[in-house]
């Protein structure tokens, strides 16, 4: 005897070969039943045996090790890493690099390489045009086969397929005919609690469930040989167990049947694991990257070696009887072997109490005459007369009417009392026989005959309602209620949970020992405890906040008319808003038709009134704009400014009140720009303002002569007059200047003033996070709000949670606006250009990044991104992902990277149409630099030309060549009296 070989390398092996053992070769001479002979072949080259076996499989801390090697293995800087597989792992620098060469060539084919952030789903069509899908992923065998398993019965279930499946440590392979249509990645991420329903259903019908069953029975001597000096070979041990296993299906209580599912489903799978998996996946933490490719990658090779070899034999295979096997499976007792779920954490103790005091009728007392106390007692079964005052409607008892009832019930013989585990009780008549043949209580004399005969289950009768009327409890509980012995409640308990009436596991939180719950009571207490888990909502990631804000704020569908622009006012009271920004992108992006002159004409109607907030480089400045009587309330206390000209201005307009600049010059007196400049330090210290926005626009435009506005005049006097007083009007000295309303003269609170702060950043941003008080500036930040918004809790007008990854726990949201935070995009497919990449200004409250989310990292480096007027973001709307940043010279363009490498040219392409259509509607866009590199270098240049894009001598230019403005076609649809001085400049 030279030793043993594996049946399927010897089913491979033909007569004369010659193969290797040990050091030595040998030569097949001839093979038998159950024999090879062999003779020695000294120093012929042969072939190296092999044997098939199952390993136990990678466990999933080592699976997310191995993850987390290959994420670092595929960043860009990899030094540390490479260091530390020299230094700490022994690894040559051959071995080094053909590691990375490895990666590389998966993130070259792939885009991605599995990790453990990343799932990697790779589609192709193998060598017959079949689909293979195959599942990248690092986190073992033990987790792969309960979730190739669960995709298999899905797709059995959902489109009727029958599919080869196979999985190792790095994944999973499947194979769809070519005619079926492929299924979509939700079909291949069951949910974590429905995956091992999935997992039991589809176990039976595995060679590996086979295999396992094969070796109980032999191990049970249930497949005995015919010799006992003789080995069956395995092939027939196969047969044989194939015979038995369709035979012991028919009995769902077989014990090497359970013993199967049990060995499979707690030694070789890893469940637990797989749903935590599950889980992360659901919550983002864990990333999928779908990706069909042309020939298999280079992880997916690998994985598709080992599929070969797995579908060359099936000899496990069970019989067509191995369905029935998992439909006739006793889920009870296999519940049992395998414990059942972790209830003890799952179940909520509130909503357990909740639902007992419910039971009980503890919750909302009600027993107000004796008719009632029967009807208690027949639901509940035995009371103490203190359990049935706790019952009584408080009227009833403090009335002390109970004791009147309980008598007159005792004397009718409609109650009886009796004495059970050592107390005195009460119970209904209808009951005195299930407790004497029960428990042993005798009932007293003159019970009607009707309630004196033997019940089928007099025992099982008394479990039961007591189990209906309470929340999880043990057998033990159950023998103190009645005086009975553990045993003899726990045989009654088994008999009920045979029928499905109850349940055994643990159940109660932080309870010890198994327990016992009514089958009705235990759903009942489920949905309460989902209920409320559902409230501790899993946070979306900063993106969505970025996707949400726009959508929010009524970027996705502009308003019309002075109503909206009423309305868009009303959500940005109080937001620092750049004074060179809001008529040319802020205010547009919200009202389709907006026109300067409607802003102005609220103004001057004195429905909105304009405040200084900061001043911003020489001629631009932040601005809030307010409804009237929103402005006591939420417009900051002024700043005092010092100098005795702008004290004369003060008192100028606290005698005389409003007043034009000139008028002004001729009651202070003194220089006309020393008055100007004057004027506006009370403008941006928020004492001051304007009965227009008139004078902001002129100081954005400088001294620059307004042609426009003097072709309009007609007539020569009229032309003459009103020429010469425009020319001699200093920039920013326009319209009628009046003082806001002070502090002194406000009679809100700080109570009533923080209110309305938080309501209107509620209003504003949906959630309110800690970024979001800083980016307003608002004084004492956000722990002086944080009573308010707590108490806005308590009141129902607000509420708390985790609801954006990363900022804080603190969170809180609008009802609705959670929500509405996770809903889906509903932008369809044949959207424009416009709804599809938002180009918005960097200052925009509707802009997360740079205030409430931060920068991401750009494709290459170049320069510090700001939140600056002029300066301009592109949002791909349905993701909320910032696509490109445009510098507020409008000459460089900052891009960030895609999600995934095949994703950028797509990109590129919106980037470049958005750009185009910019141009159109905006001006002429010229580009110089793209990243840090010159336009000329860039990825970006291709998609630019098509967008219609030139090159030049100064970059790549967009003229927008027959373009049509937005003012054009908005003053085209009114007429001309309609439209302000000021719209008329602007235009």
């Amino acid at each position: 005897r030279v030793g043993e070989l594996d049946e399927e390398m010897v089913f491979e092996t033909r007569p004369g070969e010659i193969f290797l053992l040990g050091a030595s070769s040998w030569r097949v001479q001839e093979i038998t039943r159950d024999r090879v002979i062999v003779v020695p072949a000294p120093g012929e080259p042969g072939k190296m045996p092999f044997w098939r076996g199952d390993g136990p499989g990678r466990p999933l801390d080592f699976g997310r090790a191995v993850g987390e090697l290959t994420r670092q293995l595929a960043r860009t800087d990899r030094t540390e890493t490479v260091r530390a597989l020299r230094d700490d792992a022994g690894l040559d620098p051959r071995a080094i690099s053909n590691l990375l060469q490895y990666v590389d060539e998966q993130v070259a084919a792939t885009g991605e390489a599995p990790t453990d952030r990343t799932i990697v789903v790779e589609k192709f069509l193998d060598e017959i045009g079949d689909w293979r899908i195959v599942v990248l992923s690092p986190f073992g065998a033990r987790v792969h086969a309960p979730w190739a398993l669960a995709i298999a019965e899905r797709l059995r279930d959902q489109q009727g397929l029958e599919i080869d499946l196979m999985w190792s440590d790095d994944g999973m392979v499947f194979r769809l005919p070519e005619s079926e249509p492929l299924p979509g990645v939700d079909l291949l991420l069951p949910g974590p609690d429905e995956v091992e329903d999935l997992v039991v259903r589809h176990l039976g019908s595995t060679a590996l469930f086979a295999s396992h069953f094969r070796e109980n029975a032999a191990r049970a001597l249930l497949l005995p040989r015919r010799q006992p000096n003789r080995r069956t070979p395995l092939w027939l041990q196969r047969r044989k167990a194939a015979d038995l296993l369709a035979v012991a299906s028919r009995y769902e209580r077989f014990p090497i049947l359970l013993e199967t599912y049990r060995e499979c489903l707690r030694d070789v799978f890893d469940v637990p694991g797989l749903r935590q998996l599950l889980a992360d996946v659901a919550r983002q933490q864990i990333r999928v990257h779908t990706v069909e490719t042309d020939s298999p990658s280079p992880f997916a090779t690998s994985l598709l070696f080992n599929y070969t070899g797995n579908f060359l034999y099936e000899g496990d295979a069970p019989l067509a009887e191995r369905r029935a096997q998992a439909l006739a499976l006793d889920h009870a007792q296999l519940r049992e072997l395998l414990g059942a779920a972790d209830y003890r954490e799952l179940l909520d103790a509130d909503a357990i109490d909740q639902v007992v005091r419910e039971l009980q009728r503890l919750d909302d007392p009600h027993v107000n005459d004796a008719d009632a106390i029967h009807d208690l007692l027949l639901h509940l079964g035995d009371l103490t007369e203190e359990e049935l005052a706790q019952r009584l409607r408080p009227d009833a008892a403090a009335a002390g009417r109970a004791r009147h009832w309980i008598d007159h019930l005792l004397a009718a013989r409609r109650i009886i009392r009796v004495r059970l585990g050592g107390e005195q009780r009460l119970v209904a008549a209808e009951d005195a026989a299930r407790l004497r043949d029960a428990v042993g209580v005798q009932p007293p004399p003159g019970l009607p005959e009707a309630f004196l005969e033997t019940g089928d289950a007099p025992l099982a009768d008394l479990v039961s309602r007591y189990a209906r009327t309470h929340g999880p409890f043990a057998a033990t509980d159950v023998a103190a209620r009645f005086g009975l012995s553990e045993s003899t409640v726990r045989g009654a308990l088994m008999q009920l949970a045979e029928q499905g009436r109850v349940l055994p596991g643990e159940f109660l939180p932080g309870g010890a020992g198994q327990e016992w719950v009514d089958a009705g009571v235990l759903r009942r207490i489920k949905r309460l405890s989902l209920a409320r888990l559902r409230k501790q909502v899993e946070p979306v990631a900063p993106e969505t906040l970025a996707r949400f804000l726009p959508v929010w704020q009524g970027l996705d569908k502009p308003r019309r008319g002075l109503d909206g622009l009423l309305d868009a006012i009303e959500q940005l009271q109080g937001a620092p808003l750049p004074a060179s920004a809001l008529d040319a992108t802020i205010l547009p992006a919200r009202v389709v038709d907006y026109l300067p002159g409607d802003l102005d004409e609220l103004c001057a109607a004195g429905e909105v009134v304009w405040r200084g907030i900061e001043a911003s480089g020489t001629n631009d400045g932040r601005i809030g704009l307010y409804l009237a009587d929103s402005f006591p309330l939420l417009a900051p206390l002024p700043t005092p400014v010092e100098g005795a000209l702008a004290e004369q201005i003060v008192d100028a307009m606290r005698g005389r009140g409003a007043q034009f600049f000139d008028e002004l010059l001729r009651h202070v007196g003194g220089f006309q720009h020393d008055l100007l400049d004057a004027l506006w330090q009370l403008v941006w210290a928020g004492v001051v303002t304007n009965d227009t926005l008139a004078p902001l626009r002129s100081r954005l435009r400088g001294s620059r002569p307004d042609a426009s506005s003097q072709r309009r005049r007609s007539g020569r006097d009229a032309r003459r007059r009103f020429r010469s007083r425009r020319a001699a009007a200093l920039p920013g000295s326009q319209g009628r200047w009046s003082l806001l309303a002070s502090g002194d003269e406000d009679s809100a609170s700080p109570t009533a003033r923080q209110t309305a702060l938080v309501e209107q950043l509620l209003r504003r941003y949906g959630v309110v996070t800690r970024s979001a008080v800083g980016r307003e500036a608002v004084v004492g930040g956000f722990g002086g709000l944080y009573p308010v918004l707590r108490a806005m809790e308590e009141a129902g007008r607000a509420r708390r949670g985790y609801f954006v990854e990363g900022m804080g726990g603190a969170q809180f949201a609008l009802p609705g606006a959670d929500d509405m935070l996770r809903r889906p995009p509903a932008l369809p497919d044949e959207a424009e250009i416009e709804q599809r990449v938002l180009v918005l200004s960097a200052a925009d409250p509707a802009n997360a990044y740079g205030a409430l989310v931060k920068w991401p990292e750009p494709r290459d480096a170049g320069g510090q991104l700001q939140r600056t007027a002029g300066a301009s973001v592109l949002i791909d709307a349905p993701s909320g992902r910032l696509l490109a940043y445009l510098a507020k010279s409008s000459r460089r363009l900052v891009t960030f990277p895609a999600e995934c490498v095949e994703d950028q040219p797509h990109a590129d392409q919106l980037i470049a149409q958005r750009l185009g259509k910019l141009a159109e509607t905006s001006g002429p866009v010229l580009l110089d630099r793209i990243d840090a590199a010159p336009v000329g270098d860039s990825p970006l240049t291709v998609a630019l030309r098509q967008a219609g894009f030139v090159s030049t001598s100064r970059g790549y230019l967009h003229r927008g060549v027959g373009r049509t403005t937005r003012l054009d076609a908005m003053a085209a649809r009114r007429d001309p009296e309609e439209l302000s001085d000021d719209t008329r400049e602007l235009k």
